[in-house]
């Protein structure tokens, strides 16, 4: 196996399907398969959820509302995610699934301790992170690599919605647009790649943490790519760019 302790990032909009915003059923079905299949041989997972289904910046902008109450509300946002995930999860009887939120919220979710989040990750837990890092001005891509350290992962699986991977321009504007298999941080960065943040980018590369950029409408992508198989772009430091 290449890669024994992950840590999945999804987007809120991952859990809302085609609707775009709030829950779907099958969504949801989905990524409660995709997790369990790599946890069945024997992948410790730790997952980082997003809450743009819930609630989106530009809704902010829209009511004026100022940015560290939007920040706020989408941490909580983060939170329900998290809980709605935990309970699909546990549905299928595959073990302890834990919320822990930067966030205090003893009565529905653990507050993160990192010592205590690493020990759950050793017994076979899943660990789901709500809240982010509990701070404003921050999406969660920056908190997922921020974690992913702090729980010594091995990589961190970025997963995205129809987005099959890196690409050097937009390919729904871009016909020619060509997808990166491999690509370093150095390079992500110079071309402004905004497939996430560039902060979380930044903090990948100086603490030589590699990404993956994938489609999670696939079958079996994280079983695949903690196995070793060639999935959506690898970013890390010291490789050679390669294109599919």
């Amino acid at each position: 196996m290449k890669y024994k302790r992950i840590l999945l990032k999804l987007s809120g909009g991952g859990l809302s399907g085609e609707a775009g915003f709030g829950f779907d059923v099958n969504a949801i079905n989905h990524i409660t398969n995709e997790v369990i299949k790599a946890k069945e041989i024997g992948v410790e997972i730790a997952i980082m959820v997003g809450g743009g289904n819930i609630f989106r910046g530009k809704t902010a902008e829209q009511w004026n509302i100022n940015r560290v109450e939007a920040d706020n509300i989408g941490m909580m946002a983060t939170v329900i995610n998290s809980l709605l995930l935990r309970g699909a999860i546990c549905s299928q009887d595959v073990g302890e699934v834990r919320v822990m939120s930067a966030i205090p919220m003893e009565s529905v979710s653990e507050p993160y301790i990192r010592l205590r989040a690493i020990q759950h990750l050793k017994k076979g837990y899943i660990v789901i992170f709500a809240g982010g890092i509990g701070q404003p001005f921050v999406t969660t891509d920056y908190p997922s690599v921020q974690r992913a350290l702090e729980i010594n992962a091995d990589v961190v699986l970025m997963a995205k919605n129809e987005t099959a991977g890196v690409y050097d321009k937009d390919p729904n504007l871009h016909k020619d647009a060509k997808r990166y298999k491999t690509i370093t941080f150095e390079e992500a960065i110079k071309e402004n790649l905004e497939i996430i943040d560039q902060s979380a980018f930044i903090l990948a590369r100086d603490f030589k943490l590699p990404l993956y950029i994938f489609d999670f409408q696939s079958t079996n992508c994280i079983k695949d790519i903690c196995e070793g198989r060639d999935v959506g772009t690898y970013i890390a430091p010291n490789i050679p760019t390669e294109w599919y």
